[in-house]
């Protein structure tokens, strides 16, 4: 979980992020008319990098909460400890982003399990509540407080769907990994490296990308090609970079590992 603050960043201190269409503006008229929002899109494509830039630019605090199976109610609620002094409640990220109007941004949201998710309702409505079941509280929502969800729809299944109840309790946009020339704004924007550079590793990842789906399960993303970008920046060998950063975290089959090696000598 993270926090950030609440002063309206300068332009100069907003986290970089190089828009992809008019997701700022519909961000804005969301967070500015109360209304939840939903993110969709692969893994690495920017979708959290976004939450970051929009909270500075809004000068709300942030709490991040990474979804996992484990994830239970009292979790992003919050739940009763045993102090020095006795027994004390102890707010969880949902609870304390309602009270401080902040911003919560769920992270892959489907991963949680649906008896969690269903806290999220009485938020997501027009009640803009948070009932508090263990401490009798029933708390509303302030106008800033804003609710963002997000999940990989190519992670979806029969068990790891969101329930069209709940998605249709949420304004939607989807990300995708950016056009070339975009993408090679991101990458010198992130790490500094040269247009030449970027240009090809750009075309590495469009030559991975086309192999999803039958040799590989996910896409290279953005973020793996920013780390290879920052490998290379400080340093060491290109293709050296790019196995590490881009073959290796996409597959532990030593053939394909192979095979994706030989696309990136292609490539330089």
């Amino acid at each position: 979980m993270s926090t950030e603050t609440k002063r309206r960043a300068k332009p100069d201190e907003l986290p970089f992020y190089q828009p992809q269409g008019d997701e700022i503006r519909l961000f804005e008229h969301a967070w500015a008319n109360q209304l939840p929002l939903l993110i969709k899109g692969p893994t690495g494509c920017g979708k959290t990098r976004f939450i970051q830039h929009m909270a500075a630019r809004l000068g709300r605090p942030l709490y991040t909460v990474s979804c996992h199976d484990d994830l239970t109610a009292a979790d992003l609620v919050g739940r009763h400890l045993i102090g020095n002094k006795g027994t004390y409640w102890c707010d969880g990220p949902l609870t304390r982003a309602v009270r401080e109007g902040a911003i919560c941004y769920l992270d892959e949201v489907v991963e949680a399990r649906k008896d969690t998710t269903v806290v999220l309702h009485p938020l997501t409505d027009d009640r803009r509540i948070l009932p508090i079941e263990r401490t009798g509280e029933t708390l509303h929502a302030p106008d800033n407080f804003m609710l963002v969800v997000s999940y990989n729809p190519g992670y979806q299944n029969l068990l790891k769907g969101m329930k069209p109840s709940t998605r249709q309790r949420f304004v939607a946009m989807t990300f995708d990994f950016p056009d070339a020339e975009l993408e090679q704004e991101i990458l010198i924007g992130e790490t500094g490296i040269d247009n030449e550079l970027a240009e090809k590793l750009v075309q590495l990842a469009a030559s991975l990308r086309a192999l999803k789906d039958h040799d590989l399960e996910e896409a290279a993303s953005t973020r793996l090609l920013v780390y290879a970008a920052t490998l290379i920046k400080d340093g060491l060998p290109i293709k050296q970079a790019c196995q590490a950063a881009l073959v290796e975290p996409l597959t532990d089959e030593a053939e394909t590992i192979s095979a994706l090696m030989e696309v990136v000598d292609a490539c330089f």
